[in-house]
């Protein structure tokens, strides 16, 4: 088989990519290791910055996202028993949307197959071959054991962080930052009203806790725990106290709504970049070059923006031969990657409790944190810079 990009993995990353290169004119191959109903289903983020909006719906796939996604103008930041509003459209002039990353992916899944273009799932032995000469080649198995080969003219790893695609890179080539963070989330889904309109990001002496919805009788909600908490020691009712506990404001007011909890998941706290994002004719996107903690909402959002770019470079230079695009296509998405990684730190270092152990667990720590929050909540300009950054900056700000 022949295709001008080979695409390895059908996450956001590089359904997005190969959306914009068939509006481009450009034929890609998308391949992915899981079974579509796998993929469809896995539930990840669920806010989508302005610029991420605006990419789905140039593309043409954003009319169930204007339709079931639920706009917001702001967020909630508690501590010491009080809630502050950070107002994103009067600060900014712009809004975030809640819309699970899963639904994104139905929605571009679905336009690929009514598109009749190549999306093939539940591959196996993915490998790559010739990446430093001009036609490098994908070999894998398909889902019914044959084994196939794909020859392209460029690869798009899309692969996320456990994918096979960075592993094709030679020793030596790649460099990583890593922080694995003292803490992880424990994420729940559940059947119930939502207890506000807003996130709620909050501060207590228990540990960070978040209240997100995903509908208007969906929530997604947070609990910081520790590295390796196993969720079958705490019962649902437990869950459900445990976030009244951290969310209880100063005048007894709050009580989180209750429902049927329906997943539970415990996801690691991690910042890791690597750079360079370009090996010859590999080209690395998403999760495959970089995570995010969870706490600032950029993991989708930021591998939304590599493919932008990418798009853009691949185009040019199938179109024209022009390869500056691709020369450059790394150092321009790494300013943007390393932006998200700076507010995500900065979040997660806010909000959460630290151990005992830790430098920043004991009351100087603290006193810094309450600090911080005191004054970002006070100040226009900290809150100015919070809702820039939360809600996304342009798309074209690091070009």
């Amino acid at each position: 088989m022949r295709t001008q990009v080979g695409i390895i993995g059908a996450g956001p990353a590089g359904l997005f990519l190969a959306r914009l290169l068939q509006l481009a004119g450009i034929d890609s191959v998308v391949l992915e290791n899981r079974g579509r109903e796998y993929v469809e289903k896995r539930v990840r983020a669920g806010i989508l910055e302005q610029g991420t909006v605006d990419v789905l719906r140039e593309i043409g796939v954003g009319e169930r996202m204007n339709r079931e996604g639920i706009e917001h103008a702001g967020t909630q930041l508690r501590f010491d028993g009080e809630t502050h509003h950070i107002d994103f459209q009067e600060l900014t002039g712009r809004k975030v949307m809640v819309y699970g990353q899963q639904e994104v992916v139905k929605d571009l899944i679905a336009q690929r197959i009514a598109d009749d273009l190549p999306l093939h799932f539940s591959v196996s032995e993915v490998e790559l071959h010739d990446l430093a000469g001009t036609t490098p080649r994908i070999t894998y198995t398909d889902a019914d054991g044959s084994p196939q080969s794909l020859e392209c003219d460029y690869i798009a790893g899309c692969d996320g962080f456990h994918g096979v695609s960075r592993s094709f890179i030679p020793d030596g080539h790649l460099t990583a930052y890593d922080r694995t963070y003292p803490f992880a989330w424990f994420g729940i889904l559940a059947n119930a009203r939502p207890s506000s309109k807003e996130l709620i990001y909050t501060h207590s002496p228990h540990g960070f806790a978040l209240h997100s919805l995903r509908s208007d009788h969906v929530v997604r909600n947070y609990l910081q725990v520790s590295p390796g908490f196993d969720p079958a020691t705490m019962s649902d009712e437990q869950i459900w106290d445990e976030f009244d506990r951290r969310m209880a404001t100063a005048d007894g007011t709050f009580a989180i709504n209750r429902g049927e909890i329906t997943e539970k998941l415990v996801s690691t706290m991690r910042s890791w970049v690597i750079t360079p994002m370009r090996y010859e004719r590999l080209l690395l996107a998403g999760d495959a070059a970089h995570i995010v903690p969870p706490t600032g909402a950029k993991g989708m959002n930021l591998a939304v923006a590599d493919v932008v770019v990418l798009a853009e470079g691949i185009t040019r230079a199938l179109q024209s031969g022009d390869e500056s695009g691709l020369d450059s296509y790394s150092d321009v998405v790494l300013r943007r990657v390393w932006r998200c990684e700076h507010f995500s730190w900065w979040m997660t270092s806010m909000l959460h409790r630290f151990p005992p152990d830790h430098p920043e667990g004991d009351d100087f720590g603290l006193q810094m944190q309450l600090s911080q929050l005191r004054y970002v909540t006070t100040s226009e300009a900290a809150m100015r810079s919070l809702a820039e950054n939360y809600v996304g900056l342009p798309l074209d700000y690091f070009r």
